[in-house]
């Protein structure tokens, strides 16, 4: 008996939580050409069109003109008067996709046991089921770069579309980068506390672990100048890529120190990193500049690094690093809060960043970083028509609505789990619910 109710259990809870998922199916194929016409186009390089057309179709951009008309035959027209077109934004540096529900870890798959593990390939755990994208995508953000986390190598991460039936409908550009997080000595506890272990221990602790990651490049370095190897090995054959170029290292670092430390290593195996973090990036620009290192700032909306920072220092300092000449990305921590992406390059605009300039740090220049710029980042002919209407300015929170999306010239749902519980309450307590 106690197996037939649990079994009608189970049944009626499978039941009632599928009336609760937003269940959204990918877009099709662009099949037919379609014109945006009359809106403000914000090409994504620091440029913008008045009352522009837009054209594409099969999925690419045809061309972006100033007061262009629309083709009179066979093709969908868009009226975009008085409203926004930009290109799809671009999360980096997030764990989306592998992480469904902080406080249940069977739906966390975003680290592995193990220090060393550059052999891990974020692409092959992403979940395009998960109901968090579709979310994102109400923002404008339609490009992510799915990224492992934990330990010293925690392995390289990938650049997908956030409307696809699996991984590879979703792929864009695959094991883009190797991400490594440059070992450190840990913060202070804080004030009056005794540290647990002394400070040549931490010292001591700190140089065991870069002289490992050392030990691996240079191993790595070896392997991937052999034709044939007689043995295989897969950690080391994971990194080949970084040494022919098709792939990039980017490290995570935050300290001015830890930040040339992290350069000269790389450098000592011809590699041009990027970094992640650089809360002390502004005060070796010139650094910077001289090795052509980009910078994937953190969100703006944080504490400074020390008690001695500037306390607006988080706000100003893509902004500062931007304007000196070092190309900026950035970014926010998490996957649900990556909705809030493009109002982090709004707060970069309010301090100190031309607002088509902050526009770049989540379009262009990110697309540049990950190596997808030739067919993402910019609304420009022969790109990938990735793009959506907004009828208020996307970097603000008060009046972006984006009312159609397109990825690769699909037509996108832009419905999702938040907005169907924000009309099913409204209607219960007779409000009108957002669009």
């Amino acid at each position: 008996m106690n197996k037939y109710i649990i079994t009608l259990l189970m049944t009626t809870a499978v039941t009632l939580k599928g009336y609760t998922q937003a269940n959204i199916s990918p877009a099709p194929k662009q099949t037919k050409l379609i014109a945006i016409t009359g809106a403000t186009i914000h090409i994504g390089n620091g440029s913008i069109v008045e009352n522009g057309t837009i054209l594409f179709n099969g999925g690419k951009i045809i061309s972006v003109a100033a007061g262009g008309q629309a083709p009179q035959d066979d093709v969908l027209v868009i009226n975009a008067n008085g409203k926004h077109v930009y290109p799809g934004f671009i999360s980096p540096n997030t764990n989306l996709g592998l992480a469904e529900f902080e406080s249940v870890k069977a739906t966390l798959d975003y680290s592995e046991i193990g220090n060393m593990n550059p052999h891990i390939r974020s692409i092959v755990a992403y979940n395009t089921d998960s109901k968090v994208p579709a979310t994102l995508r109400s923002n404008g953000i339609l490009m992510a770069q799915i990224t492992p986390e934990g330990g010293t190598i925690a392995g390289s991460s990938s650049v997908v579309q956030l409307d696809a039936w699996n991984w590879e409908d979703a792929a864009i550009k695959i094991d883009d980068a190797m991400h490594v997080t440059w070992p450190v000595i840990p913060r202070s506890r804080g004030f009056g506390r005794a540290p647990v272990v002394s400070a040549e221990i931490l010292q001591e602790r700190r140089q065991l672990a870069i002289n490992e990651l050392e030990q691996i490049f240079s191993e790595a370095k070896g392997y991937a100048d052999l034709t044939k190897p007689a043995a295989v090995n897969p950690r080391l054959a994971a990194m080949k890529h970084l040494f022919d170029g098709s792939q990039r290292l980017f490290i995570t670092a935050d300290s001015q120190k830890d930040i040339v430390a992290a350069v000269n290593f790389a450098k000592k195996y011809k590699l041009t990193p990027v970094i992640i973090g650089g809360d002390e990036a502004y005060l070796i620009m010139d650094f910077l500049k001289e090795n052509n290192v980009s910078v994937i700032v953190k969100q703006p909306h944080a504490l400074p690094n020390s008690t001695d920072d500037d306390v607006n220092m988080p706000y100003k300092n893509a902004a500062v690093l931007a304007n000196a000449g070092v190309t900026v990305v950035v970014s926010i921590e998490g996957y649900w809060q990556q909705r809030n992406l493009p109002f982090m390059a709004g707060t970069v605009s309010a301090w100190g960043l031309d607002k088509e300039k902050a526009l770049s740090t989540i379009t262009l220049n990110t697309a540049k970083v990950l190596g997808i710029s030739k067919t993402a980042g910019s609304l420009e002919a022969g790109k990938d028509a990735t793009l959506f209407i907004s009828s208020g300015d996307a970097l603000d929170m008060k009046t972006n609505h984006v009312e159609k999306a397109f990825i690769q010239g699909r037509d996108i749902n832009l419905d999702n789990l938040h907005k169907q519980l924000d009309k099913k309450f409204s209607e219960k307590y007779g409000m009108k619910a957002a669009n």
